[in-house]
């Protein structure tokens, strides 16, 4: 039992001695990539008339009391139909860490050992902190190796809040998206909005570095992507009492603000 204990107390100092020389041969570095960002306008697919014609068809839902008393398709009349741009941001990153921490190993001793002789190095063992103990022990001071390798994907609303990746359509892209964004007045986007959150997300340093051999902090994929969306609005004229719907300007879908709204992004240009 002793002869495997003192076999693998010389194991350990022998592997720590060898990745000192690996370190030693290693250049640290301390890295940060990050893509220049896209814009991306998509195409409006679906007329103003048509979403119209659909708002009418649901108009009598945004008034209705209880799900079901429905005021007449009369008394509700549209006030006004606008046009605006949707921004989504899509980004992709990576954090990684390879890097050494100090660290102390305690080795277990029968009571009768007076000397620990590991590499040339001479050992005295200390008595345990509990004096009922029956054995002494002997602590090694090293280093050990730690890799740490994180990815994230993520699509997220101008709020910063991420949505899923399967319930928005793809569509084609304008040839000028600048031109749009001005024309509709459309705002842009904090530069760093993007990488700020997947900073936060995944570049976690650890606090106990002793040595840094290698350090890596890169986006790959950045895009803005801006959706059309129209405002309809109407107005219960026996009640006074206005409503707004929202539809896509590209499927001329019905958008429910109670329900996280997402993109599905196949092409990025």
């Amino acid at each position: 039992m002793q002869n495997t204990k003192t076999t693998a107390c010389l194991r350990l100092v022998k592997s720590v001695a060898s990745e000192e020389t690996i370190l030693s041969a290693a250049t640290s570095s301390s890295v940060e990539k990050i893509a220049e960002r896209k814009t991306i306008v998509y195409e409006t697919r679906i007329d103003e008339t048509v979403i119209k014609v659909t708002g009418e068809r649901l108009k009598g839902q945004l008034f209705a009391k209880f799900g079901f008393m429905k005021p007449r398709p009369e008394e509700i009349r549209l006030i006004s139909i606008s046009k605006y741009y949707e921004p989504y941001m899509v980004i992709s990153g990576k954090y990684f860490i390879d890097y050494y921490r100090r660290c102390v190993y305690t080795i277990r001793l029968d009571r009768k050992v007076r000397e620990v002789i590991l590499l040339d190095h001479q050992f005295k063992p200390n008595k345990p902190s509990d004096p009922a103990s029956d054995h002494n022990v002997i602590r090694l001071e090293g280093e050990e190796r730690l890799v740490n390798d994180a990815k994230i994907s993520l699509i997220l609303d101008k709020s910063g809040h991420e949505v899923a990746p399967d319930e928005f359509p793809s569509a084609p892209s304008e040839r000028n998206p600048a031109k749009i964004l001005t024309a509709f007045g459309a705002k842009e986007l904090a530069a760093d909005a993007d990488t700020d959150i997947v900073r936060s997300r995944i570049l976690k340093r650890p606090e106990d570095i002793g040595r840094l051999v290698s350090e890596l902090f890169e986006v790959s994929e950045r895009a803005v992507i801006y959706t059309p969306r129209y405002r309809v609005s109407y107005k219960n004229v026996r009640t006074g009492e206005e409503k707004t719907a929202e539809f896509d300007g590209v499927t001329a879908e019905r958008i429910q603000r109670g329900r996280p709204l997402a993109h599905f992004l196949q092409k990025l240009a």
